[in-house]
C-alpha cells in the first residue's frame, strides 16, 4: 500500500519517516519524497496512530487526490532545486507537464486553489532559499550561483533576491544563517 505524506522535502525526512513508521511496527519498502510504500496495509486506526506520530514531528499524511497533486508538484519542485547538481535551464511548466501528464492550466489552477499561491511563485521562493545556502557556503561567487540556479545574470538574479527578501545577495551573505528558512516553511 502507498501512503501519501506531506512535507517531506530532503533525504533526512525519508529517513525520519523511515524511523519513524518501523517504530510502529511497519515494514516500509520504499520511501521517496511525498511518498511510501508499505508491505502491509494498515488498518484504520494503524492510520491514525501513524497520522498522529507524523504530525508530532512535522509531516502530514494526505489522503485526497488533489492534494497528493500539489504535493507532487511540490516535490518535483524541491527536487529539481535543491536536489539535483545540475544547472536549472528548464521552463517550470514544461517540467511539471514532462513528469505530470495533465495539463498545466490545470495544475496551476489547482495549485493556487489550494496553496493560496502560484507554482510560480513557490518555484521562485524555492530557487531563492537555494541561493540563500549557496551563498551562506560561500564556495562560489555570484556569478557561479546565477549560473547554476539557471538565472540569465547576476543582475536579474540580485533583482529577484531583492524583491524575494529585501536584501541584496552581498548584505544577505553579510548576515547568512539568521535569514535562512526551513523548505517546509516556504
Amino acid at each position: 500500500m502507498v501512503i501519501y505524506v506531506k512535507n517531506m522535502v530532503c533525504n533526512r525526512c525519508k529517513m525520519v519517516v523511515k524511523s519513524e513508521l518501523e517504530k510502529l511496527g511497519f515494514h516500509p519498502l520504499a520511501v521517496e519524497l511525498g511518498e511510501v510504500e508499505l508491505k502491509e496495509t494498515p488498518a484504520e486506526e494503524d492510520l491514525e496512530k501513524i497520522a498522529k506520530r507524523f504530525a508530532e514531528i512535522g509531516f502530514e499524511l494526505i489522503d485526497d487526490k488533489r492534494s497528493r497533486l500539489i504535493e507532487r508538484v511540490k516535490t518535483l519542485i524541491v527536487e529539481l532545486v535543491h536536489h539535483s547538481d545540475e544547472t536549472i535551464q528548464v521552463n517550470i511548466s514544461d517540467y511539471l507537464v514532462q513528469h505530470i501528464p495533465m495539463e498545466y492550466k490545470y495544475l496551476s489552477t489547482l495549485f493556487s486553489e489550494i496553496e493560496g499561491t502560484t507554482i510560480e511563485k513557490f518555484y521562485i521562493s524555492q530557487r531563492i532559499e537555494r541561493v540563500k545556502e549557496l551563498l551562506v557556503y560561500d564556495e562560489w561567487s555570484l556569478s557561479q550561483i546565477a549560473d547554476q540556479m539557471g538565472y540569465s545574470s547576476v543582475a536579474y538574479l540580485s533583482t529577484q533576491f531583492k524583491k524575494v527578501t529585501g536584501l541584496t545577495p552581498s548584505h544577505f551573505k553579510s548576515i547568512k544563517e539568521s535569514k535562512r528558512k526551513p523548505l517546509d516553511q516556504l
